[in-house]
C-alpha cells in the first residue's frame, strides 16, 4: 500500500501541474468548455485516488472544489478572474497537504478553510459539500432534481485494476450517489482457487442506475479507470414517469474498452536516482569498451578484433538508448512559468503574455532541473525591469499588455533557450553610470555594447534604484551567470533601447556522454566535441611563412584565424614538421585549433575536474582513455572567446570598441563548410 500511495502522490503532483495548466489558460480564455472540463477531471481524480488511499483530508478539499467547477462545467457559473485566483490558491493548498503527506513540512488547515470559504462564497454556495452526510453504503441516496433517467451500465475492470490501487466497490458506492442503484454481478470468469491470482480482478457488474445525472456524470465516476476498463454507458428504457432518452444516444456512445488480454502500459514511470545510475553503468562500459579497443589494436587476433568491433556496436546502441531515455521535452518547464508571469502581473500590476517556442525540445533531464533557478530570475527580470506599466507602454505607442518569449533550438550538440520581452531594453548609458558609481569600472574605460551589458552579470549589480519583493538586489543575473557555467554554457544579451531585451542561454544536451575527437599534442591527449568540428586540415610549414607571422590559414577560400594548443597550454617543445587542424565552428566564428595529430572518434564520458579547477573555463571537463591517460575535453567557444580577449587586451587600440584586424568574424551562413 506504501508504494500505491507514493504513485497517488506523484501522479496527483502531475494532475496539479494539469490544473494549473488549465487555470491560467482558462484566465485568458474563460468561455472555453474544453479548459473548465479538463480542470474538473484534473480535481476528480485528485478526489477520488486521494479517498482511494486515504487521503480523506486531500479528497474532503477538493471535493469541495470539484463542486464548483461542476456548476462551471454546467455554465451556472462564470469564470471569474477572482475565481480563478482562489482556484490557484486552493491549487498550492493541495501540493502543501501532497508534501505534508510525503513528510515534507505541514499544512496549515486554516488557510485551506478560509480558500475554500471565500470560494464558496464567491460562488454562491455557502455552505460546504463536507457538511452533508454521504449515503449510508447499504442505502440508495436520493436522485438529484430532475426528471430521472434510467441507464444500463456494464462495467468490467481491467486485469491489472486492483494492482493499480484501485478497489472497484468504491466505485460502485460513488455511483450509487448519484441515485437509485441495481447491481448485477458477473462472476462467470472467476476461474478454479488455485488459479486464482489474488492481485487481479475476475469480476464484472451488470449495473442499472436511476438518475436525473447526465451521462457525463456517470462517466466522471470512472474517469480514472475509464483507460484500463470495458465500460458500457447506455440508455435504458424509462420506468413509469420518466421521460425517454433522446433517441440514437445508446448508438452515439462508444465502449471505451481496453485489451484484456494485454495487460501491458505504453509507458512505466521510473526513478530518477534509477536512471542515473544506469547512465553510470554505461559511462564505465564505454570506458572498459574504449580499454578494449586498445588491446584489439595492439594485437593481431582477428577473433579478439570482431569481438572487440561487436561490443564496440552494441555499446553505442545501449549508449543512445540510454541517453535518449534521460531526455525529457522542455514543455513542462516553460509550462511551469506561467503561474509566474500571471502572478508576478498582479503584484506589479501590469499586463504580461508569455508566448513559448520550441516546446517540444529535448534536453536531459540533468540539464532541465538545474535549469529552473535562472529561467526564474531572467524572467522575474523581464517583468520588473523590461516590461512597462500598461500606461508607460501606451505611451510609448506599444500595445498595455507586454510580451516575454521562451524559445527553446536545437544548435548541433547544443540547445539555446532564448528568453526575450519587448520592454524598455537595457540603455548602455545608464548601465556605464551605474557601473562607474559602483566603482567596477574606470571612467575612462572604453568599452564595446556588449562588453557594457555583461557587466549586468556581475555580483551586486543592479540598476534599480530601489530595492523591491521581485528585484534589485543585484543577485538575480550573478546566479544566471553561475548557473549556466555549472552546466558549462554560456550566456549572451542582446537589447535595443525601447524594444526590448534577449538572454540567449547555451547549453549541452547531456553532461554525461558526448562524440568527441580524440587529438594528440606531443604527450598530452585532448577531446573536442564532434558537434562543433567541421573538418580536419594540414598546417604545414609553407602556410605559416605565407601568414608572414600571423596565425592565419586560408582554408577552401576562407581565411580563418588558428589557435596553436602547444602554445596555448605553454608546451615548450619543438613544432613538428607537419601539423592537422580541426575547423571548429564557435560563436565567434570559425576558428582553427592546431595539434600534431588527429586521432579519430572517441565515445566520451564526461568526469567533472572538481572544485578546484572550476575556474578554469576553456576545459569543461575530462575522461579517461582506454590505455588509462586522462584526456581534458575542450571547450571550443569558451577557447576562442578567452584567445580573443587576450588578443585585444594586448593590442594598443584595445579600448577601441572595433574589431581588431584578423580576429574572429561570425561568417555568413553560405560560407560555413
Amino acid at each position: 500500500m506504501d508504494r500505491f500511495k507514493q504513485g497517488f502522490l506523484e501522479e496527483a503532483r502531475e494532475l496539479l501541474s494539469e490544473l494549473e495548466s488549465s487555470l491560467l489558460e482558462l484566465d485568458q480564455q474563460p468561455d472555453d468548455p474544453e479548459t473548465v472540463g479538463r480542470a474538473f477531471r484534473a480535481l476528480h481524480t485528485i478526489k477520488g485516488s486521494g479517498a482511494m488511499f486515504g487521503f480523506e483530508d486531500i479528497a474532503a478539499f477538493a471535493h469541495d472544489l470539484e463542486a464548483v467547477f461542476d456548476r462551471l462545467r454546467k455554465g451556472q457559473l462564470a469564470a471569474s478572474a477572482d475565481l480563478i485566483n482562489l482556484a490557484l490558491a486552493a491549487g498550492d493548498q493541495i501540493k502543501t497537504m501532497l508534501d505534508a503527506a510525503a513528510g515534507e513540512g505541514t499544512a496549515d488547515p486554516q488557510r485551506g478553510t478560509r480558500i475554500l470559504s471565500e470560494i464558496r462564497e464567491l460562488a454562491g454556495t455557502p455552505e460546504s459539500h463536507q457538511e452533508t452526510p454521504a449515503a449510508p453504503p447499504d442505502s440508495p441516496a436520493s436522485a438529484p432534481a430532475g426528471t430521472p433517467v434510467e441507464w444500463s451500465i456494464h462495467f468490467r475492470p481491467g486485469p491489472n485494476t486492483i494492482l493499480n490501487g484501485t478497489n472497484p466497490l468504491l466505485l460502485l458506492r460513488e455511483l450509487r450517489e448519484l441515485g437509485s442503484l441495481r447491481i448485477q454481478p458477473d462472476v462467470s470468469a472467476i476461474p478454479r482457487l488455485a488459479e486464482i491470482d489474488p492481485e487481479s480482478c475476475y469480476s464484472a457488474w451488470d449495473l442499472l442506475l436511476t438518475t436525473a445525472a447526465g451521462r457525463d456524470a456517470i462517466r466522471d465516476v470512472f474517469i480514472f479507470v475509464e483507460d484500463d476498463c470495458e465500460l458500457r454507458i447506455e440508455a435504458a428504457a424509462p420506468e413509469t414517469g420518466a421521460s425517454a432518452a433522446p433517441a440514437g444516444t445508446a448508438k452515439r456512445e462508444a465502449p471505451a474498452s481496453a485489451a484484456q488480454g494485454s495487460g501491458g502500459a505504453s509507458s512505466i514511470r521510473v526513478a530518477a536516482e534509477r536512471l542515473d545510475q544506469l547512465v553510470n553503468l554505461v559511462g564505465e562500459l564505454v570506458t572498459v569498451q574504449a580499454r578494449l579497443s586498445e588491446i584489439s589494436a595492439r594485437r593481431d587476433d582477428p577473433d579478439i578484433r570482431a569481438v572487440s568491433e561487436e561490443i564496440d556496436r552494441l555499446t553505442a546502441e545501449l549508449r543512445e538508448n540510454s541517453m535518449s531515455i534521460r531526455m525529457l521535452p522542455l514543455r513542462n518547464t516553460f509550462e511551469r512559468f506561467r503561474r509566474l508571469v500571471h502572478d508576478l502581473g498582479i503584484e506589479l500590476h501590469k499586463q504580461v503574455d508569455l508566448v513559448t517556442e520550441g516546446a517540444e525540445t529535448e534536453l536531459d533531464k540533468t540539464v532541465i532541473d538545474q535549469l529552473n533557478d535562472p529561467l526564474v530570475h531572467l524572467i522575474r527580470n523581464s517583468m520588473d525591469h523590461g516590461i512597462e506599466t500598461p500606461e508607460a507602454r501606451r505611451a510609448a505607442g506599444k500595445p498595455p499588455a507586454g510580451k516575454i518569449r521562451l524559445r527553446a533550438m536545437h544548435s548541433g550538440a547544443q540547445v539555446l533557450i532564448q528568453v526575450s520581452d519587448d520592454g524598455r531594453g537595457l540603455d548602455a548609458q545608464a548601465v556605464r553610470a551605474r557601473a562607474i558609481e559602483q566603482g567596477m569600472i574606470d571612467a575612462s574605460a572604453q568599452l564595446s555594447e556588449s562588453e557594457l551589458f555583461s557587466l549586468i552579470l556581475a555580483p551586486g549589480f543592479s540598476t534599480a534604484r530601489e530595492v523591491t519583493d521581485v528585484s534589485g538586489r543585484g543577485v538575480g543575473m550573478d546566479v544566471v551567470r553561475r548557473s549556466v557555467e555549472t552546466l558549462r554554457g554560456s550566456l549572451e544579451i542582446a537589447s535595443q533601447p525601447g524594444q526590448g531585451l534577449t538572454v540567449t542561454l547555451r547549453l549541452p544536451l547531456t553532461l554525461a556522454i558526448i562524440d568527441g575527437l580524440l587529438v594528440r599534442v606531443e604527450d598530452a591527449y585532448f577531446i573536442l566535441p564532434l558537434a562543433t568540428s567541421l573538418e580536419c586540415v594540414e598546417l604545414t610549414r609553407q602556410d605559416i611563412q605565407n601568414a608572414h607571422g600571423n596565425h592565419l590559414a586560408d582554408v577552401r577560400g576562407e581565411t580563418i584565424p588558428y589557435i596553436r594548443l602547444r602554445e596555448f597550454f605553454a608546451m615548450e617543445t619543438a613544432l613538428p614538421e607537419r601539423e592537422q587542424m580541426m575547423v571548429v565552428d564557435t560563436e565567434e566564428g570559425h576558428c582553427g585549433l592546431v595539434v600534431d595529430e588527429v586521432l579519430g572518434n572517441h565515445q566520451t564520458v564526461i568526469k567533472n575536474l572538481g572544485r578546484f579547477y572550476r575556474d578554469v573555463q576553456m576545459v569543461s571537463g575530462a575522461t579517461i582513455l582506454g590505455n588509462g591517460t586522462v584526456a581534458l575535453i575542450l571547450d571550443p567557444h569558451r577557447l576562442v572567446q578567452h584567445a580573443v580577449h587576450a588578443t585585444l587586451q594586448r593590442r594598443p587600440d584595445s579600448r577601441q570598441t572595433r574589431r581588431p584586424p584578423g580576429s574572429l568574424s561570425r561568417p555568413s551562413p553560405q560560407k560555413r563548410i
